[in-house]
């Protein structure tokens, strides 16, 4: 609908003279950055990645696997009853599967970052450049806790981005992000940042961007740029319920992402600091019950026995403020700070306890397999677990389930779990998040196996575990 207004001659004059002194006064006007200039400088080093990935891809038909032999009673029938709830798993079919997303340049000899979730599992890993020219690349290592994978394609005298620093990013600044969404190369976008330190679901040690800048799937892993023409962020996510662009993306700041590659690059692996608590956010209720007067800070709601938290003397209910010399504004932020601690050197923890401010020196040991990712929820049970990405639901064929990092040799779960199971549902509860494996597992009827409904490379498995 068009809406027509009618103006005087003499009026619209002077509201033209009016207009134009305005623009041309306008500081905004004047701080607008050249796009174009930051699009030019910054596609050379910009790549597009192609993935393959061999083997079983699901088909389109399908039909439910034959009934295993079960063993009578109780147990039989708890298996027998999720057996025939089960649907129609799809029929296997031999293809390769293709994937596109972006990546970037970061050193002339041919260091590549991306996200992990672009390359994970993929058989295959080509990066083309701007130029056209096209490398296999070789994965040098992939973090998935932080969704970060370093790539080396061989080649010399590259161009490179500019590194940025993520902690000085505001809200309201200007940012380009250039990408190859649904695989159209180097396609280049531009916002604003919208939020930062924001904290997303299953996502512990990264304090995303937020910023309204067009991004899309194929945008993965390329680089969100401000205005001067620094990297300041690593493309990741969009809030969608439509497959497409919403107005929300979220890119994992390039702090985190270059700490990441330089550990890959380095050991091919990622140390993390473990302090050994389960910690919980300060609502105003408990506030109110501690005597606070504002809701910042981690509360300890438990200490895990026989860790770096238990030895320096930490309790539940201490309230930590501060990580080795920087604020705990909320509980989400401790982990991160933990996570990039190093391994095996003193920290300075400040508490508050019965009202009063309180410090402790505490030696981090390493994250691994008996420190779940969740802050020791899991520990006892030895897993470490991840979210499933949406892409791999659809390619099995499912609605939810969680995925097993991995298994300590003492766990109860050793030699039943593997790594890259996906767990369906555990004793009848669907597997959306690790908390529900946690609760699962700790309201587990006592000398009583745990029911387990899970795929494995892709087929279903029903596993019985007995916990003692």
């Amino acid at each position: 609908m068009k809406a027509f207004v009618t103006i005087r001659p003499a009026a619209a004059l002077l509201v033209a003279v009016a207009a134009t002194l305005l623009l041309l006064g306008s500081p905004a006007q004047a701080q607008y950055p050249d796009f174009a200039k930051l699009a030019k400088d910054n596609a050379p080093a910009v790549v597009n990645i192609n993935t393959v990935t061999k083997g079983q891809q699901p088909g389109r038909s399908g039909q439910r696997p034959q009934m295993p032999n079960l063993p009578p009673g109780p147990l039989g029938d708890m298996f027998r009853d999720f057996f025939e709830q089960m649907p129609q798993q799809p029929m296997p079919r031999s293809r390769p599967a293709q994937s596109l997303g972006s990546g970037f340049i970061i050193s002339e000899d041919g260091y590549v970052i991306t996200n992990a979730h672009v390359v994970g599992g993929a058989d295959e890993i080509s990066v083309r450049l701007n130029n056209q020219k096209e490398y296999r690349a070789e994965l040098i290592g992939e973090d998935r806790r932080t969704d970060i994978a370093l790539l080396k394609i061989d080649a010399e005298d590259l161009p490179t981005v500019t590194i940025g620093d993520s902690d000085d990013v505001d809200v309201g600044e200007w940012v380009l992000a250039i990408g190859a969404p649904f695989g159209l190369d180097h396609s280049a976008t531009h916002g604003i940042v919208s939020a930062i330190g924001r904290d997303l679901p299953n996502e512990t040690y990264v304090p995303f961007i937020q910023t309204d800048a067009p991004v899309n799937p194929g945008n993965s892993g390329g680089p969100l740029i401000n205005a001067d023409g620094e990297v300041i962020g690593v493309n990741s996510q969009i809030y969608t319920n439509s497959g497409g662009y919403m107005g929300i993306s979220f890119a994992i700041p390039v702090n985190v992402a270059m700490n990441v590659a330089e550990q890959l690059k380095d050991t091919g692996e990622v140390r993390r600091g473990y302090l050994g608590v389960i910690i919980q956010p300060v609502t105003d209720e408990l506030a109110r019950s501690f005597g606070l007067d504002d809701t910042q800070g981690a509360l300890i709601a438990q200490v895990q026995p026989d860790t770096p938290a238990a030895e320096a003397g930490l309790e539940s209910g201490d309230i930590i403020t501060e990580f080795n010399g920087k604020p705990v504004k909320r509980s989400g932020q401790l982990p991160r700070l933990v996570g990039a601690a190093p391994v095996g050197e003193p920290a300075e923890v400040t508490v508050i306890r019965d009202g009063e401010e309180m410090a402790f020196e505490v030696v981090l040991a390493e994250l691994d397999a008996s420190a779940a990712a969740g802050g020791g929820a899991l520990s006892s049970y030895g897993l470490s677990v991840m979210p499933l990405e949406k892409d791999d639901r659809g390619s099995l064929g499912v609605r939810y389930g969680i995925e097993i990092e991995s298994v300590a040799g003492d766990s109860p779960f050793a030699g039943a779990l593997e790594p890259g199971d996906v767990l369906l549902e555990v004793n009848r509860r669907p597997m959306r998040s690790e908390q529900d494996l946690v609760e699962a597992l700790s309201s587990a009827p006592e000398n009583r196996p745990v029911a387990i409904r899970l795929l494995r490379r892709g087929q279903p498995l029903f596993l019985a575990v007995d916990l003692d």
